[in-house]
């Protein structure tokens, strides 16, 4: 029978109990020993999901990011981390990386560690810093503490840790040192890793290579024969793990390496399975990651075990069976939705149904008792019957949607006038000073805003009663706005529980769930919608909230909605049509709303593409096709307006250096991006690029608790000027306001706007 194995579970637990436990501790509500015990218990239900694989993976539990635990794990913490003559806890420094300081008692604030997203998912790490100093060293306690808890229960354990290649590849040179160069020193940490596991009983470690799925260049791909080189005969078997594509051109490279194992995403690279099988030796394992842990639709039995049963036939009891990559971007239980349409629900599965698949196509290739092949056939019976039904099914398919699109003209796509004329127009309209001050749209999500709102879906309170609760707190959010004396307001989203959720409850075509919660990073989970149907928009979504915030002053207030691609990659797509059909089909939907916005009035619009950036396909040579239609869905959505009309847009922790032509076809009159965990360093690229439309960078780091100073905040506006031209600059922050209270808010933006006006005073 097929081995079955997994690449990583979901840390969160199935009711955030990982969030709850850290936000307390964070808090200093509970002390760090509550904290531990808290974590073990939600350890010991992480373990129940090994019951049934042949492997119980370790390592893939983390207190914030895997990635930081990598760091961590090879001694690799920035200095910063540390305070100087203070024997303070491992978890001390490791927050203090992650978020900028380890608790409320921690006094000083820390510059913490840059944030960008994991390949091409919505899953945020801290990204690890190099320099010519920096060295490795071993510190696997925690790893091994894990291994030895797995190992009492009598589990076969197979430690999950990150490459050593992926893992220079996914860090930052503080001072341009080459990556490559820290390769040897870094083989050293790992190479006495693999040891150590060995002599504490160890048989496989999987080491996860994701980096192999993009184009790289000789160097890295040399790199990776002397790593492998390197690191074989240490004493456990090394299973190397790519996902999220395909291995393309880097294929070769990978039969060559001295592994025991190499598991492929049989879900993105399916056409690579059988050529992989044939290239591997006799003694290798092929592992088929031949579950989606990017998505949650049912898996097709009946295409799976096509592939699978020819691969079996080779590889035999070489053959193992595993999700497409770690179930961690998927929701824990499919069996906690209620409220999902009955007609759906079967076409879906969570990452318990994800791991109950799997042992269901393991039996399926190899079937041995009348029991098995009875409960196999019945299983393999229904799979077909649902996924025959969603194939048939009325609800994904809607003729006034089709006919929409093939009505759209390419004059939809450009705005009637260019920038230079625009600004003009809607310099005169709104008056702004010079450096205007805003937010990117959300302000902070109290309890008493959660409570309401739960309280509304309960059906404790009614509608009204609702509504008046959500007009006090825009109400109270354009005060606040009003005190600190920002130029352009914003009416704070305390109706909406997430930027692309919210938006989903209001499109035919898409869902939301009750509990399906995913790590978006540390310890904020999000709910991605889910796209089942061709997707359209009934009635205003947000013109009231927004019209309502404009009658309580006299400045101009935003339009806040969520762009196309991020509703897409934010969201899990339906996979029987194209993503850019889809994608264009929201971009109708949210065109819409733009335009119903500026008929009621509102002269500022921002369209948030927070997500733009990270759909890119991780090979370079496919960008061009993303960023085309990409582009074209935001353009479709934006420019059915008015020259007078401004158009923002947002992007989140990106590097835009390679895709600034793209940026600029976008042609949004503002765009706001991160750059304080960066020190405005992303500017250079829109600099030298000559980048010609408005740009907010980011002065006030809102995934950190420290509030920032004037001084702080002047010194990157004047930095930002030297790069852009003042009168294009705008000051805000860098994300949305919603993870943060208002108690770090009000004096933050009270600086932001302080400096705003000492910088118009120079």
């Amino acid at each position: 029978m097929a081995k079955t194995h997994n690449l990583g579970y979901p840390r969160i637990g199935k009711n955030r109990d990982l969030k709850h436990s850290l936000e307390a501790y964070w808090n200093n509500d509970i002390a760090e020993q509550t904290l531990n015990e808290q974590v073990q218990t939600l350890r010991e239900q992480h373990y129940q999901t090994f019951t049934h694989l042949d492997f119980a993976q370790a390592g893939d539990f983390s207190l914030y990011d895997h990635v930081l635990d990598t760091s961590f794990l090879f001694g690799n913490a920035p200095a910063r981390a540390k305070r100087e003559n203070n024997n303070e806890s491992y978890l001390d420094s490791y927050f203090r990386i992650a978020r900028g300081r380890s608790s409320k008692r921690d006094c000083c604030p820390t510059h913490a560690g840059e944030m960008t997203k994991w390949f091409d998912t919505n899953y945020h790490y801290i990204v690890p810093e190099f320099s010519k100093t920096t060295t490795f060293k071993l510190y696997a306690d925690t790893l091994l503490s894990e291994v030895k808890q797995l190992q009492a229960r009598g589990l076969d354990v197979k430690p999950v840790v990150i490459g050593p290649l992926t893992y220079l590849y996914l860090g930052k040179s503080l001072d341009d040192t080459n990556k490559l160069d820290l390769l040897d020193s870094l083989l050293v940490a790992y190479k006495n890793l693999l040891h150590t596991l060995a002599e504490n009983g160890v048989k496989w470690v999987q080491l996860d290579e994701p980096a192999l799925v993009t184009e790289l260049n000789a160097d890295w791909l040399s790199a990776y024969q002397h790593a492998y080189d390197t690191l074989q005969n240490s004493g456990v078997k090394i299973l190397l793990a790519s996902y999220f594509g395909s291995l393309a051109d880097n294929l070769k490279v990978v039969t060559k390496l001295p592994v025991d194992g190499v598991h492929i995403d049989a879900t993105r690279a399916k056409h690579e399975v059988a050529i992989l099988a044939k290239a591997l030796n006799d003694s290798q394992v092929l592992s088929v990651g031949i579950i989606d842990g990017r998505n949650i639709w049912r898996t097709d039995f009946t295409e799976a075990l096509t592939l699978l049963n020819p691969i079996a036939q080779l590889k035999q009891d070489k053959l193992w069976l595993a999700p497409s990559c770690s179930l961690l971007h998927c929701p824990v239980d499919l069996n906690a939705e209620q409220n999902i349409h009955p007609e759906i629900l079967p076409w879906l599965a969570f990452a318990e149904q994800k791991l109950i698949e799997l042992e269901i196509l393991s039996k399926a290739l190899h079937t041995s008792s009348q029991t098995d092949q009875d409960s196999v056939q019945a299983a393999l019976a229904q799979n077909k019957r649902a996924i025959d039904q969603r194939k048939q099914s009325s609800l994904s398919t809607n003729k006034l949607v089709q006919r929409a699109l093939t009505n759209i003209k390419n004059e939809w796509l450009h705005r009637s006038d260019d920038y230079a004329t625009r600004i003009a127009q809607q310099q005169k309209s709104l008056k702004l000073p010079l450096y205007p001050t805003t937010t990117i749209g959300s302000f902070p999500q109290t309890s008493q805003i959660r409570k309401t709102r739960q309280a509304f879906i309960r059906k404790e309170i009614t509608q009204q009663q609702y509504e008046d609760a959500l007009k006090e707190n825009i109400a109270y959010c354009i005060e606040q706005q009003e005190q600190v004396g920002l130029d352009v307001l914003v009416h704070g989203e305390a109706e909406r529980n997430d930027m692309v959720e919210y938006f989903a409850g209001h499109l035919n075509g898409m869902l939301t769930t009750a509990y399906g919660w995913v790590q978006s990073y540390g310890s904020r989970c999000v709910k991605p919608p889910i796209i089942y149907g061709d997707v359209s928009r009934s009635n205003d979504i947000t013109v009231a909230w927004t019209q309502y915030a404009q009658s309580l002053t006299q400045k101009p207030v935003k339009g806040m909605l969520t762009g196309p691609v991020t509703i897409l990659n934010w969201s899990f797509v339906r996979d029987d049509q194209p993503r850019s059909l889809t994608t264009q089909q929201i971009a109708l939907a949210v065109r819409g709303e733009v335009q119903a916005l500026e008929a009621a009035g509102t002269g500022i619009i921002q369209i948030d593409e927070a997500a733009l950036r990270e759909g890119l396909p991780l090979k370079q040579s496919q960008w061009p096709e993303y960023l085309r239609w990409a582009v074209d869905a935001f353009k479709l959505c934006s420019s059915g307006v008015r020259r007078d009309t401004q158009i923002h847009t947002h992007m989140c922790y990106s590097q835009f250096n390679d895709i600034l032509p793209d940026i600029q076809r976008m042609d949004a009159d503002v765009i706001t991006i991160e750059t304080s965990r960066s020190n405005m360093k992303l500017l250079d690229a829109f600099n030298a690029f000559n980048y010609q439309n408005d740009i907010g960078p980011g002065v006030y780091d809102i995934h950190s608790p420290n509030v920032p100073e004037v001084e702080s905040i002047t010194n990157l506006i004047t930095q930002a000027a030297s790069k852009i031209p003042a009168q294009r600059l705008w000051i805000n922050p860098d994300c949305g306001l919603k993870t943060r209270d208002w108690a770090e808010v009000r004096p933050a933006l009270t600086n932001l706007v302080a400096a705003a006006k000492a910088l118009r005073a120079q």
